[in-house]
């Protein structure tokens, strides 16, 4: 049974870099054919799929978001971690780090394919 556990800053000022990081326990970030994702949810919005980072160590970020966001890995510490960058408040949400066991990694967006969650951690921009 994977768990997940985000983790960092609750609050953000504007234009700085947003940094949180994913601990995962019982399995290996490195498992076939697993795909560990970011998505955020700002309170009375649809989630939103931000990026993934794979067993591998690709990435695919959201076109929305490539330009600010960076996903990557700490297989020492089996972690993940999401920087957003020049954040403004719109970029407040709820985080959450999920991931999906698939071979085709192409539904990221369907978020009823994803097999675990974490809680979800909220993160404020603001001055």
């Amino acid at each position: 049974q994977l768990q997940l556990q985000e983790s960092g800053p609750g609050l953000v000022k504007p234009s700085q870099t947003l940094s949180l990081t994913c601990t995962v326990s019982g399995g290996s970030i490195t498992t076939k054919y697993y795909y560990w994702s970011w998505i955020r949810q700002p309170a009375g919005k649809d989630k939103e799929w931000i990026g993934y980072i794979g067993y591998s160590g690709t990435t695919l970020y959201s076109p929305s978001l490539k330009s600010r966001a960076s996903i990557f890995r700490d297989t020492s510490k089996n972690q993940f971690t999401l920087q957003l960058s020049s954040v403004t408040p719109e970029d407040t949400a709820v985080y959450y780090c999920a991931t999906q066991n698939t071979a085709v990694p192409n539904y990221y967006e369907n978020f009823e394919l994803y097999n675990y969650w974490g809680q979800g951690t909220q993160v404020t921009v603001s001055s």
